[in-house]
């Protein structure tokens, strides 16, 4: 009997051993399910985990084009709370900070009435921006610098407006663009080989252009061939639908105007800035106008001056304007390019070229009022101000302030002067490396889960929370271009940064809509976005402008927390886009994941359809 009992306990014992390790094998693992993310929820991440080693390729969402289609199902999430309706149709075209008829409620003078003004919280629209009817996918560029479907803006009053100058012709059910404008009539290209004989666009030093009151952004299109990129801006007036024509031919520009708030860039951003019979008052107002493309131009950079008032000797008659007015204007003009301290290059027909000087050195003497502004970078809603912002300071007469850049494209992956110099407090040349490194990694992963990334399928891309503007350096093409925005509210303003790489950019502030129209962009990057808006506007109302700015069966790449993400594709439930979870690139224990969209078609008049 003692043997028997013996061997019982040793038995029991046994048992209780395997027992305890097992639930310490259990405990460990669930701990790790937790602090990976999925302990909170969300089945569409698992479910990709489960099917295979290469979770980042989802195999049932569709990312191509389809046009239109039969009312279908929308694909709706498990844990929405609401639907959001369509939006009256009236409300196709509608830009809520520069809607027409809040903007008539403004003062008139200095553009006051064409600038951002949006709706209080009460006046927000909660529905769904719908497509005009018969709207289809842009074509892919470069067909489209030339060609616009005609159903995606139906307005023709430009056709007959700028008939004699070249702007746009309506044929059949489309636009044409031949690539004239005001002051080049005879083309963009002919217009870009005169300036190219002053300025040196050729060699990659002149790459980011700021093209000012740019109507349908042909220069923009045409400069693009010769690796530089522009953004261009107009205000929503009279001439119906300038910007969205410019972004529905794959064009950057933005919905703005010069009036007395600053221009929403940094300091010493752009290699060049033009304006073509742009109808900025350039001698009014103390100088101020050029005061603030001086703020945004680069030591060295170009001014171009076209049309009105250049030669206008010869030309007042045409012009219909007094010779004493246009002669006025002129000489202001050039008192203020004088103060400012820029050397006329050149002057030829209706065209005249000024430089910024590269330093403040030669300029010692100019009786000018330097701006006292901590940082000439804070711009959004600031009041332009009637003052030089002052150089960096440099250390022999030659130096470039601010330092030189590479031409373009060494620069994009070359140290920014700014980070090199430790003018952006908290970046590194080792955080911007480093960077790099990391998007890299994780656009090659985008590109396993979308692989249409690198076709052209996407030309306008946007990027909702910019950094150092590396995911824009990782997807960079000829076929593609991104529209990098910095939060105002992001921890370190890093948009200098991104532009002294060669891309551009934006200051904004996502708790308001963006200066666009509806429709104009094929891709948007949405890294973090929303663990930074967190308690500080609505997340719905986030979602919804992104909505509104996406087109039909654009695509979304949203990176964060996976509880935020699960807040998130909670509100995008019921806005008619399809969606999946997966894993960060590091594998299901990470607990940042990534969520794509689909928008779904539908237009107007209700078809929808649903991409199972």
């Amino acid at each position: 009997m003692a043997k028997g009992n013996t061997s019982d306990g040793r038995t029991r014992s046994s048992v209780q051993i395997f027992i305890v390790a097992g639930l310490c094998c259990f405990f460990y693992i669930l701990g790790a399910w937790q602090r990976s993310g999925f302990g909170k929820g969300d089945s569409i991440a698992l479910e990709i985990t489960k099917s295979g080693a290469e979770c980042g390729v989802i195999q049932n969402l569709s990312f191509d084009t389809h046009h239109g289609g039969d009312a279908g199902s929308i694909a709706e999430s498990e844990s929405q709370t609401m639907v959001f309706k369509p939006c009256n149709p009236r409300y196709t075209d509608y830009t809520p900070c520069q809607d027409q008829k809040r903007a008539m409620t403004f003062p008139r003078n200095d553009m006051i009435y064409r600038e951002r003004h949006c709706p209080p919280e009460e006046e927000k629209l909660h529905c769904l921006i719908p497509a005009p009817k018969g709207y289809v996918t842009p074509f892919p560029w470069p067909k489209s610098r030339d060609f616009v479907p005609y159903a995606n803006a139906p307005y023709k009053s430009l056709t007959v407006e700028k008939a004699i100058q070249n702007w746009i012709q309506y044929e059949g059910n489309v636009f044409r663009f031949p690539g004239g404008g005001t002051q080049f009539p005879q083309g963009a290209d002919k217009y870009i080989d005169q300036l190219a004989s002053v300025i040196p666009i050729k060699n990659g030093t002149v790459r980011t252009a700021l093209d000012t009151g740019c109507g349908v952004a042909s220069l923009g299109a045409y400069l693009w061939s010769r690796n530089v990129i522009a953004m261009s801006f107009a205000p929503r007036d009279s001439h119906e639908a300038q910007v969205q024509f410019a972004l529905e031919r794959g064009v950057p520009a933005v919905i703005g105007v010069l009036g007395t708030i600053k221009l929403p860039y940094p300091s010493r951003a752009f290699d060049m800035a033009h304006c073509s019979r742009c109808l900025i008052p350039w001698g009014a107002n103390g100088g101020i106008y050029l005061m603030e493309v001086d703020r945004v131009l680069r030591p060295g950079g170009y001014w171009v001056l076209s049309g009105p008032p250049i030669n206008w000797k010869a030309n007042y008659r045409s012009w219909q304007r007094p010779r004493e007015e246009l002669e006025q204007e002129q000489r202001n003009i050039e008192e203020t390019a004088k103060l400012l301290c820029w050397e006329k290059k050149y002057e030829k027909g209706e065209i005249a070229v000024w430089q910024k000087r590269v330093n403040a050195e030669s300029c010692r003497s100019r009786q000018a009022t330097l701006c006292n502004s901590a940082d000439p970078d804070d711009a959004w809603y600031k009041t332009m101000e009637t003052c030089v912002t002052p150089y960096p300071e440099v250390n022999s007469p030659d130096e470039v302030a601010g330092g030189e850049l590479k031409p373009f494209p060494a620069r994009l992956h070359s140290v920014p002067p700014r980070i090199s110099s430790g003018s952006v407090p908290g970046v590194s040349v080792e955080d911007y490396e480093e960077d790099n490194k990391t998007w890299r990694k994780h656009v090659n992963a985008y590109k396993k889960i979308n692989k249409l990334l690198d076709t052209g399928r996407y030309r306008n891309i946007m990027d909702m929370n910019a950094g150092l503007g590396s995911f824009a350096a990782a997807i960079h093409s000829p076929k593609l271009w991104v529209m990098n925005v910095m939060p105002t509210i992001a921890e370190k303003n890093t948009l200098s940064i991104i532009f002294e790489r060669g891309l551009i950019g934006i200051y904004h502030d996502w708790c308001e809509a963006f200066s666009t129209y509806p429709r104009t962009y094929d891709l948007i990057h949405a890294n973090g976005v929303f663990s930074l808006y967190k308690d500080k506007c609505n997340a719905e109302d986030i979602l919804l402008e992104m909505d509104r700015i996406l087109r039909p069966e654009g695509a979304v790449i949203f990176r964060d927390e996976v509880d935020t993400l699960i807040k998130v594709k909670k509100i995008i439930g019921g806005m008619r886009w399809d969606t999946k979870m997966v894993d960060h690139e590091d594998g299901p224990l990470v607990p940042e994941k990534i969520l794509v969209a689909v928008k779904q078609y539908w237009v107007a008049d209700g078809n929808s359809t649903s991409i199972q």
